[in-house]
């Protein structure tokens, strides 16, 4: 029998978060080995901001981002190509009842991040701001 939530919008579950955070970490570590061999991926440090899971476990969008943000549709599209291979590797590290199918993203959070500073540095942001609390 399904749970019946009270609010539609409800964020992810705690096993959706830590499934999610156990995959992060699996193919963190799966590229600081190198154990993908690719030429679009040799050379290249990739971060994985965040794993989000579906509510039955068996889909993840994956966030990741090149070091240095630079060629980042590059790393995504041969990542990929070798997400079977990935798959693989990850499930080697999961005890799971299904593996999840796996999609790379580029994660545009930090760029978010910098049109968001810059938002706040304009003269106007900063004056209404910095305006006293008492007037």
């Amino acid at each position: 029998m399904a749970k019946n939530r009270s609010f539609e919008g409800a964020g992810p579950s705690q096993r959706q978060l830590r499934v999610g955070e156990v995959i992060r970490r699996a193919l963190s570590d799966i590229f600081l080995r190198g154990e993908i061999y690719d030429d679009a991926l040799s050379g290249v440090s990739i971060t994985v901001g965040e794993v989000v899971m579906t509510s039955d476990l068996r889909l993840a969008k994956v966030y990741v981002l090149p070091l240095g943000g630079g060629e980042a549709d590059t790393v995504v599209a041969a990542l990929e190509r070798r997400k079977g291979e990935i798959r693989r590797l990850v499930n080697r590290s999961l005890t799971l009842k299904h593996s999840p199918e796996l999609t790379f993203l580029a994660d545009k959070t930090f760029d978010q991040m910098e049109q968001t500073r810059a938002l706040l540095a304009q003269d106007a942001v900063r004056r209404d701001v910095e305006r006293p609390d008492d007037e």
